[in-house]
């Protein structure tokens, strides 16, 4: 029988999910070397993207990886290196189209109708891997403070553009009006709490219809559209975060909407598929706005 993939991936997030675990944010609480989270990376670097950067960030965790670099047998063999007996790879997916043509019955005419579906392949960290060159097994320095990092994710938001106001208790995104609303700097435990958070209200600040027109047919607060949302903003904010070299902040109010997040996954396997793929578009949204970036926008766009 085939294996089904869109509901392999979400039966794996939803059994997280029910434990009150998180994927997207699970790596930053975990002893990671150095401290520091990456989106996970193929052997040419690039990184990988949607629903693939939490299967690998789970298999990560799951597995004591600390290397962020992911590579397949046959690159594995192309360098001379081989894959350790007994090692158990990862799966990453990408979508294909197949191409059916249909006859209609009233008209009798044919027609050709593209049908999407997934395609599975497994890789391996190269910390399964022995004798890869020794680049692929360094490690991330330390960082000895957060000056220049701060500092990057201070001009990273300026760059978007959005009217960001401050003041109150509560974060929030204002659509009518376009504006986020953040408490002030001084209120958060930290700076990278302060600016994951702005990470998340960004995300939102994306859904704005002169920007992706993002909609999931909310209808009320806390609604399954609402869930939905919040859903793609905790996915958007993680990408950034991990562009940004940032910690996400552990939000207390998740917990409101992770059980709509679990009965829209089981209702629909491939929820978790269109919420990482909306994700993906704000934090490339987010991205393509920042200045000198035409070549890492390249570069995504041929991965």
């Amino acid at each position: 029988m085939k294996t089904d993939l869109y509901q392999k991936i979400t039966n794996q997030i939803v059994a997280e999910l029910e434990k009150g675990v998180r994927l997207w944010v699970k790596p930053w609480s975990a002893e990671h070397t150095a401290g520091r989270i990456t989106r996970p990376l193929r052997a040419n670097g690039i990184p990988y993207n949607g629903i693939n950067v939490l299967m690998l960030w789970s298999a990560a965790i799951e597995k004591g990886y600390a290397a962020p670099i992911w590579m397949t047998y046959k690159q594995a063999s192309e360098l001379k290196a081989q894959v350790r007996k007994g090692e158990h790879g990862s799966l990453v997916v990408y979508a294909d189209k197949m191409i059916r043509t249909e006859t209609d019955k009233a008209t009798g005419e044919e027609a050709e109708r593209a049908i999407p579906f997934l395609k599975g392949y497994t890789v391996f960290n190269v910390e399964q891997i022995d004798g890869l060159p020794s680049h692929y097994y360094g490690k991330p320095a330390l960082h000895v403070d957060g000056i220049e990092r701060i500092e990057r994710a201070e001009a990273f938001f300026a760059a978007t553009g959005a009217t960001i106001r401050h003041g109150g208790h509560m974060a929030y995104y204002n659509i009518s009006q376009d504006f986020v609303q953040m408490p002030p700097f001084e209120s958060f435990r930290d700076a990278e709490s302060y600016y994951a958070t702005l990470a998340h209200e960004a995300t939102h600040w994306t859904r704005h219809g002169s920007r992706l027109d993002r909609e999931f047919g909310r209808k009320r607060f806390g609604d399954e559209g609402y869930a939905m949302e919040e859903l793609v903003a905790e996915l958007g904010s993680a990408f950034v975060c991990a562009d940004l070299d940032l910690t996400p902040q552990l939000r207390a109010d998740y917990a409101a909407y992770i059980g709509s997040w679990i009965k829209a996954l089981k209702n629909d396997k491939r929820a978790i598929f269109a919420a990482s793929s909306h994700a993906q578009r704000a934090a490339d949204y987010l991205n393509g706005v920042q200045p000198n970036t035409d070549e890492r926008q390249g570069e995504a766009e041929a991965a």
